[in-house]
């Protein structure tokens, strides 16, 4: 499993290993369906995939599948050892459908939603393609070191396995920058953090240490649902010996964004110019209007927020439109 290591050793850049790595043959075609250039990865598994299959992958957990963009998102060192101690999508398959059953297809690039969910939930999490000696028993894996941190870990959810029924239309980028004046929960200040959530996908931000004004400049991804509701923002302060207090929330209309972007197709193909805009009216939380911009060949949206429902507080975020072709 790890005799690329040698070609991949720690003096090159975590890019250029994981660049490396992706130049493989095997790793050149999706692990799940053999879509051709795969942009997306799952890093605790270590396959590269196309983003029709990483919808699906978001919806198993990042306790089966942490996707990761190639090209998008920071790598850790650690997260591309990872990588390379698989050694490709050839080496991670030998193990997941090594007991395929006779007869039985994989799904292709042109399959559809339902047949890409399936063979995927059966591949990781019910694990049926894998030697039987491997499945998990007792919460314990025989699998190589690499993929031992989420076969560990193993565990289904209903939810999860009803979003792994839900078509995706693209992926929301949102980069959440600062917070202004944030009430205060603690006796002079508070331990901020935010929670982001669409469907049944959860982000949080890390906590910022007695601040009313953080600067987070995180960015998160989540897959949209055909079906898409609001995005959801809350803040909270951290206690370590209480419950978590609220310090405000606000709702996130995607409409503007995903509608502008779609009628535009391809952004690249265009100069830098408002395509849309989101009002600012009494029934949302913006501050002030938030356009939709081609900045660069992206779809962007800078967005103000006033938290509702507490006493002070402002929010500022910036979300980007990643269409499924990308």
């Amino acid at each position: 499993m790890n005799n690329y290591r040698m070609d991949l050793g720690r003096p090159a850049s975590g890019r250029r290993r994981l660049k490396d790595l992706l130049l493989q043959s095997d790793n050149r075609f999706c692990a799940d369906c053999n879509a051709p250039d795969p942009k997306w990865a799952s890093a605790n598994i270590g396959v590269f995939i196309c983003l029709k299959c990483c919808g699906v992958h978001r919806s198993l957990g990042t306790h089966i599948s942490k996707v990761l963009s190639v090209t998008l998102d920071e790598w850790s060192d650690d997260e591309v050892d990872a990588m390379i101690e698989v050694g490709g999508n050839a080496s991670a398959n030998s193990i997941y459908e090594a007991y395929i059953p006779e007869g039985y297809t994989k799904p292709g690039p042109d399959a559809s939603h339902e047949q890409r969910a399936k063979f995927i939930r059966s591949k990781y999490e019910l694990q049926e393609f894998l030697k039987p000696s491997l499945r998990i028993v007792s919460g314990k894996s025989n699998l190589s070191s690499s993929s031992k941190s989420f076969m560990d870990s193993f565990k289904s959810t209903s939810s999860q396995r009803m979003e792994g029924m839900v078509e995706f239309i693209g992926i929301v980028k949102v980069k959440v920058i600062q917070g202004t004046n944030l009430a205060i929960r603690d006796i002079k200040s508070s331990d901020p953090y935010v929670i982001l959530n669409l469907g049944q996908q959860t982000v949080q931000t890390t906590v910022v240490r007695s601040n009313l004004n953080p600067v987070w400049n995180e960015e998160h991804m989540l897959s949209v649902p055909e079906h898409y509701g609001q995005l959801k923002l809350k803040v909270f302060d951290h206690d370590t010996f209480s419950a978590d207090d609220i310090m405000g929330e606000a709702d996130i209309d995607l409409q503007p964004l995903i509608t502008s972007a779609m009628a535009f197709g391809d952004a690249g193909m265009f100069g830098d110019m408002q395509i849309g805009k989101w009002l600012k009216s009494d029934d949302n939380a913006l501050v002030e209007d938030s356009p939709v911009n081609i900045i660069d060949g992206k779809v962007k949206q800078m967005i103000s927020l006033k938290l509702q429902n507490v006493e002070s507080g402002e929010m500022e975020l910036e979300l980007e439109w990643i269409p499924l072709d990308q």
